[in-house]
Protein backbone atom coordinates (compact mmCIF):
# COMPACT_ATOMS: atom_id res chain seq x y z
CA UNK A 1 0.00 0.00 0.00
CA UNK A 2 2.67 2.56 0.80
CA UNK A 3 4.84 1.66 -2.07
CA UNK A 4 1.50 2.23 -4.45
CA UNK A 5 1.23 5.47 -2.40
CA UNK A 6 4.42 6.51 -3.21
CA UNK A 7 4.32 5.42 -6.77
CA UNK A 8 0.88 7.71 -7.25
CA UNK A 9 3.07 10.79 -5.85
CA UNK A 10 5.83 10.19 -8.26
CA UNK A 11 3.20 10.52 -10.98
CA UNK A 12 1.90 13.70 -9.85
CA UNK A 13 4.74 15.38 -9.05
CA UNK A 14 5.76 14.38 -13.27
CA UNK A 15 2.80 15.60 -14.35
CA UNK A 16 3.03 19.02 -12.33
CA UNK A 17 6.53 19.87 -13.45
CA UNK A 18 5.73 18.92 -17.13
CA UNK A 19 2.50 20.99 -16.64
CA UNK A 20 4.57 23.63 -15.34
CA UNK A 21 6.57 23.58 -18.20
CA UNK A 22 4.49 23.95 -20.84
CA UNK A 23 2.75 26.52 -19.85
CA UNK A 24 5.51 28.77 -19.29
CA UNK A 25 7.72 27.68 -23.11
CA UNK A 26 7.29 30.15 -25.77
CA UNK A 27 8.27 29.09 -29.40
CA UNK A 28 10.42 31.34 -30.75
CA UNK A 29 7.94 32.41 -33.39
CA UNK A 30 5.39 33.61 -30.83
CA UNK A 31 5.45 37.06 -31.14
CA UNK A 32 2.37 39.43 -29.68
CA UNK A 33 1.05 41.54 -31.94
CA UNK A 34 -2.96 42.53 -32.90
CA UNK A 35 -5.60 40.49 -32.66
CA UNK A 36 -5.12 36.49 -32.91
CA UNK A 37 -1.84 36.90 -34.51
CA UNK A 38 0.80 35.27 -32.37
CA UNK A 39 3.38 33.67 -35.42
CA UNK A 40 6.21 36.07 -35.88
CA UNK A 41 6.23 39.95 -37.29
CA UNK A 42 7.10 41.88 -34.16
CA UNK A 43 8.86 44.94 -34.55
CA UNK A 44 11.06 46.82 -31.95
CA UNK A 45 11.29 50.55 -32.55
CA UNK A 46 14.39 52.80 -31.78
CA UNK A 47 11.42 55.23 -31.18
CA UNK A 48 8.21 55.64 -30.40
CA UNK A 49 7.98 59.11 -30.49
CA UNK A 50 9.96 62.02 -32.94
CA UNK A 51 9.84 65.70 -32.47
CA UNK A 52 8.75 67.10 -35.69
CA UNK A 53 9.92 70.75 -35.82
CA UNK A 54 7.81 73.24 -38.02
CA UNK A 55 9.91 75.05 -40.64
CA UNK A 56 13.13 73.15 -40.54
CA UNK A 57 12.46 71.36 -43.96
CA UNK A 58 14.39 68.14 -42.27
CA UNK A 59 14.12 64.59 -43.73
CA UNK A 60 13.10 62.34 -40.61
CA UNK A 61 13.78 58.65 -39.82
CA UNK A 62 11.65 55.88 -38.55
CA UNK A 63 13.36 52.76 -37.84
CA UNK A 64 14.10 49.10 -35.80
CA UNK A 65 14.82 45.63 -36.16
CA UNK A 66 12.83 42.58 -36.77
CA UNK A 67 13.15 39.27 -35.01
CA UNK A 68 13.39 36.45 -37.83
CA UNK A 69 11.68 33.36 -35.84
CA UNK A 70 10.29 30.07 -37.14
CA UNK A 71 8.16 32.22 -39.12
CA UNK A 72 9.99 35.30 -40.33
CA UNK A 73 8.79 38.83 -42.01
CA UNK A 74 9.45 39.40 -45.65
CA UNK A 75 7.54 43.16 -45.54
CA UNK A 76 6.80 45.59 -43.82
CA UNK A 77 4.03 48.50 -44.76
CA UNK A 78 3.36 51.73 -42.94
CA UNK A 79 0.54 53.49 -42.93
CA UNK A 80 0.22 57.24 -41.86
CA UNK A 81 -2.32 59.07 -40.37
CA UNK A 82 -2.83 62.77 -38.72
CA UNK A 83 -4.93 63.80 -35.98
CA UNK A 84 -5.79 67.18 -35.38
CA UNK A 85 -5.25 68.30 -31.83
CA UNK A 86 -7.77 71.40 -31.94
CA UNK A 87 -10.74 69.20 -33.25
CA UNK A 88 -9.53 65.80 -31.90
CA UNK A 89 -10.46 64.98 -35.63
CA UNK A 90 -8.16 62.03 -37.71
CA UNK A 91 -7.49 61.41 -41.43
CA UNK A 92 -7.68 58.60 -43.16
CA UNK A 93 -5.42 56.14 -43.53
CA UNK A 94 -2.62 55.86 -46.39
CA UNK A 95 0.11 53.85 -47.40
CA UNK A 96 3.65 55.74 -46.64
CA UNK A 97 6.36 52.81 -47.75
CA UNK A 98 6.39 49.12 -48.22
CA UNK A 99 9.87 48.04 -47.30
CA UNK A 100 11.16 44.57 -47.97
CA UNK A 101 13.23 42.54 -45.46
CA UNK A 102 16.45 40.65 -47.50
CA UNK A 103 17.55 38.77 -44.45
CA UNK A 104 15.02 36.07 -43.57
CA UNK A 105 17.74 34.16 -41.58
CA UNK A 106 16.20 32.34 -38.31
CA UNK A 107 17.46 34.09 -35.36
CA UNK A 108 18.87 37.44 -36.85
CA UNK A 109 17.28 40.75 -36.36
CA UNK A 110 17.21 42.80 -39.24
CA UNK A 111 17.15 46.56 -39.32
CA UNK A 112 14.92 48.52 -41.32
CA UNK A 113 13.78 52.38 -42.15
CA UNK A 114 11.52 54.77 -43.40
CA UNK A 115 12.27 58.18 -44.12
CA UNK A 116 10.12 61.14 -44.58
CA UNK A 117 9.57 64.99 -44.95
CA UNK A 118 6.29 66.97 -44.64
CA UNK A 119 5.41 66.35 -48.04
CA UNK A 120 5.77 62.52 -47.78
CA UNK A 121 3.40 62.70 -44.55
CA UNK A 122 0.58 64.62 -45.72
CA UNK A 123 0.53 63.45 -49.77
CA UNK A 124 -3.19 61.67 -50.10
CA UNK A 125 -4.48 62.60 -46.38
CA UNK A 126 -7.58 64.65 -46.07
CA UNK A 127 -9.14 65.85 -43.14
CA UNK A 128 -13.14 66.69 -42.83
CA UNK A 129 -12.92 66.72 -46.76
CA UNK A 130 -9.93 68.90 -47.51
CA UNK A 131 -6.18 68.23 -47.94
CA UNK A 132 -4.17 68.99 -45.33
CA UNK A 133 -2.10 72.08 -45.43
CA UNK A 134 0.86 72.65 -48.05
CA UNK A 135 2.58 74.51 -45.70
CA UNK A 136 4.11 72.95 -42.11
CA UNK A 137 3.28 76.27 -41.05
CA UNK A 138 -0.59 75.93 -40.71
CA UNK A 139 -0.20 73.17 -38.38
CA UNK A 140 -1.06 73.45 -34.55
CA UNK A 141 1.53 72.50 -32.05
CA UNK A 142 0.69 69.10 -31.07
CA UNK A 143 -0.56 68.13 -33.76
CA UNK A 144 0.23 64.31 -34.15
CA UNK A 145 0.79 62.27 -37.45
CA UNK A 146 1.11 58.42 -36.19
CA UNK A 147 3.04 55.69 -38.39
CA UNK A 148 1.51 52.23 -38.05
CA UNK A 149 3.78 49.21 -39.17
CA UNK A 150 1.83 45.84 -40.54
CA UNK A 151 3.98 43.15 -41.44
CA UNK A 152 3.97 40.36 -43.86
CA UNK A 153 5.30 36.65 -43.10
CA UNK A 154 6.55 34.14 -45.12
CA UNK A 155 3.38 31.80 -44.61
CA UNK A 156 1.82 35.40 -46.70
CA UNK A 157 0.18 36.54 -43.54
CA UNK A 158 -0.45 40.09 -43.16
CA UNK A 159 -0.13 41.16 -39.36
CA UNK A 160 0.14 44.40 -37.21
CA UNK A 161 2.25 45.55 -34.90
CA UNK A 162 0.71 47.16 -31.07
CA UNK A 163 3.26 49.59 -31.35
CA UNK A 164 3.22 52.68 -33.39
CA UNK A 165 5.24 55.35 -33.87
CA UNK A 166 4.02 59.04 -33.28
CA UNK A 167 5.58 62.04 -34.86
CA UNK A 168 4.62 64.80 -33.11
CA UNK A 169 4.46 68.45 -34.56
CA UNK A 170 6.32 70.77 -32.30
CA UNK A 171 8.69 74.08 -32.87
CA UNK A 172 12.68 74.19 -33.12
CA UNK A 173 13.32 76.88 -30.66
CA UNK A 174 10.85 75.85 -27.60
CA UNK A 175 13.24 74.43 -25.04
CA UNK A 176 15.02 75.47 -21.96
CA UNK A 177 17.93 78.13 -22.25
CA UNK A 178 20.81 79.58 -20.19
CA UNK A 179 22.30 83.64 -20.52
CA UNK A 180 25.14 84.22 -22.60
CA UNK A 181 25.30 87.42 -21.97
CA UNK A 182 22.90 90.23 -20.61
CA UNK A 183 22.53 94.17 -20.09
CA UNK A 184 19.69 96.14 -18.21
CA UNK A 185 19.48 99.58 -18.20
CA UNK A 186 17.70 101.18 -15.66
CA UNK A 187 16.67 105.29 -16.80
CA UNK A 188 19.90 104.95 -18.74
CA UNK A 189 21.95 103.73 -15.96
CA UNK A 190 23.82 99.86 -16.28
CA UNK A 191 22.18 98.52 -13.42
CA UNK A 192 22.33 94.72 -14.43
CA UNK A 193 24.87 92.65 -16.27
CA UNK A 194 25.64 89.17 -17.29
CA UNK A 195 26.21 87.55 -13.71
CA UNK A 196 22.75 89.21 -12.74
CA UNK A 197 21.46 86.77 -14.98
CA UNK A 198 22.97 83.94 -14.41
CA UNK A 199 22.51 84.25 -10.13
CA UNK A 200 18.78 85.39 -11.11
CA UNK A 201 17.50 83.44 -14.23
CA UNK A 202 20.05 80.29 -14.75
CA UNK A 203 17.37 78.54 -16.55
CA UNK A 204 14.43 80.20 -19.01
CA UNK A 205 11.60 78.18 -19.99
CA UNK A 206 10.06 78.93 -23.49
CA UNK A 207 7.34 77.15 -24.90
CA UNK A 208 5.56 77.07 -28.13
CA UNK A 209 1.99 78.78 -28.75
CA UNK A 210 1.38 78.68 -32.40
CA UNK A 211 4.00 77.37 -35.20
CA UNK A 212 5.52 81.19 -34.76
CA UNK A 213 4.72 82.40 -31.46
CA UNK A 214 6.31 81.57 -28.08
CA UNK A 215 5.90 82.25 -24.72
CA UNK A 216 8.72 83.09 -22.14
CA UNK A 217 7.79 81.93 -18.67
CA UNK A 218 8.73 83.58 -15.59
CA UNK A 219 11.58 85.91 -16.82
CA UNK A 220 11.49 89.41 -18.32
CA UNK A 221 15.52 89.48 -18.51
CA UNK A 222 16.51 88.92 -15.03
CA UNK A 223 12.83 89.92 -13.20
CA UNK A 224 10.94 86.92 -12.44
CA UNK A 225 7.05 86.57 -12.45
CA UNK A 226 6.39 87.33 -15.83
CA UNK A 227 4.96 85.80 -18.83
CA UNK A 228 5.35 87.54 -22.44
CA UNK A 229 5.92 86.50 -25.95
CA UNK A 230 7.52 87.06 -28.74
CA UNK A 231 7.64 85.41 -32.72
CA UNK A 232 10.42 84.17 -35.11
CA UNK A 233 10.03 84.02 -38.95
CA UNK A 234 10.74 82.57 -41.55
CA UNK A 235 14.28 84.68 -41.93
CA UNK A 236 14.83 84.07 -38.04
CA UNK A 237 13.59 87.62 -37.19
CA UNK A 238 12.27 87.49 -33.72
CA UNK A 239 9.67 90.31 -33.75
CA UNK A 240 7.32 91.10 -30.22
CA UNK A 241 3.68 91.08 -30.54
CA UNK A 242 1.72 94.16 -29.28
CA UNK A 243 -0.92 91.80 -28.13
CA UNK A 244 -0.76 88.18 -26.32
CA UNK A 245 -2.54 85.16 -27.74
CA UNK A 246 -5.79 86.24 -25.31
CA UNK A 247 -6.21 89.90 -26.74
CA UNK A 248 -4.45 91.73 -23.46
CA UNK A 249 -1.83 94.33 -23.95
CA UNK A 250 2.03 93.12 -24.11
CA UNK A 251 3.70 94.00 -20.73
CA UNK A 252 6.92 93.57 -19.14
CA UNK A 253 7.27 94.11 -15.09
CA UNK A 254 3.43 94.97 -15.16
CA UNK A 255 4.50 98.00 -17.55
CA UNK A 256 4.05 98.66 -20.83
CA UNK A 257 6.37 96.91 -23.74
CA UNK A 258 9.21 98.85 -25.41
CA UNK A 259 10.96 97.21 -28.50
CA UNK A 260 13.19 98.99 -31.19
CA UNK A 261 10.43 99.67 -33.23
CA UNK A 262 8.57 101.28 -30.77
CA UNK A 263 11.09 103.27 -28.73
CA UNK A 264 14.08 103.67 -31.33
CA UNK A 265 15.81 106.69 -29.32
CA UNK A 266 15.56 104.97 -26.28
CA UNK A 267 17.75 101.61 -26.68
CA UNK A 268 19.93 104.20 -28.57
CA UNK A 269 21.30 106.09 -25.60
CA UNK A 270 21.51 103.04 -23.83
CA UNK A 271 23.79 101.94 -26.49
CA UNK A 272 21.94 98.43 -26.90
CA UNK A 273 21.89 97.01 -30.47
CA UNK A 274 18.41 97.36 -32.49
CA UNK A 275 18.39 96.41 -36.65
CA UNK A 276 20.26 94.24 -38.07
CA UNK A 277 22.54 93.79 -34.71
CA UNK A 278 19.93 92.00 -32.84
CA UNK A 279 16.40 90.21 -32.75
CA UNK A 280 17.54 87.65 -34.23
CA UNK A 281 18.09 83.81 -34.24
CA UNK A 282 21.26 82.23 -34.86
CA UNK A 283 21.06 78.31 -35.78
CA UNK A 284 23.15 75.55 -34.40
CA UNK A 285 22.31 72.67 -36.90
CA UNK A 286 25.29 70.63 -35.31
CA UNK A 287 24.60 70.40 -31.67
CA UNK A 288 21.05 72.42 -31.36
CA UNK A 289 22.75 75.16 -29.48
CA UNK A 290 20.61 77.88 -30.43
CA UNK A 291 21.03 81.29 -29.78
CA UNK A 292 18.48 83.86 -29.36
CA UNK A 293 19.42 87.56 -29.28
CA UNK A 294 17.21 89.78 -28.17
CA UNK A 295 16.52 93.84 -27.59
CA UNK A 296 13.12 94.72 -25.29
CA UNK A 297 12.01 96.43 -22.47
CA UNK A 298 9.19 98.19 -20.88
CA UNK A 299 8.22 102.11 -19.98
CA UNK A 300 7.47 103.32 -16.74
CA UNK A 301 5.51 105.70 -16.76
CA UNK A 302 6.43 109.40 -14.93
CA UNK A 303 9.92 107.63 -14.91
CA UNK A 304 11.36 106.17 -17.84
CA UNK A 305 12.46 103.36 -19.82
CA UNK A 306 14.12 100.28 -19.01
CA UNK A 307 16.31 98.71 -21.39
CA UNK A 308 17.22 94.75 -21.97
CA UNK A 309 19.57 93.20 -24.58
CA UNK A 310 20.26 89.46 -23.73
CA UNK A 311 21.70 86.10 -25.85
CA UNK A 312 20.18 83.36 -24.51
CA UNK A 313 21.13 79.76 -25.32
CA UNK A 314 19.48 76.82 -25.96
CA UNK A 315 20.48 73.89 -23.29
CA UNK A 316 20.98 70.60 -25.29
CA UNK A 317 20.64 67.17 -23.27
Amino acid sequence: MKTLKNLFLSLFVIAFVASCENSTLIDDSEDLLTGNAITGGLLSFDKTSIGYVVGDGAVYTASGSVYQGNVQTTSIDVYKSFTSSTTGESTNEELLESITISNTEIGQSPAFATSFNYEDLISGLTLSGNPLPTSDGALSIGDTFILRFVSTLSTGEKVANGSTVKVSVGTRFAGLYRPVYGEYYRIGVLTYTTADWEAFCPVTAIESVDATTYRVVEYFGPFSGNEWYFQIDENDKITYPDETPDGDAQLGNGQPFITCESNASDFANDGLPCGSESNFVVKDDVNGADQLHMTFGYFTGGSGPRTFYQILEKIVD
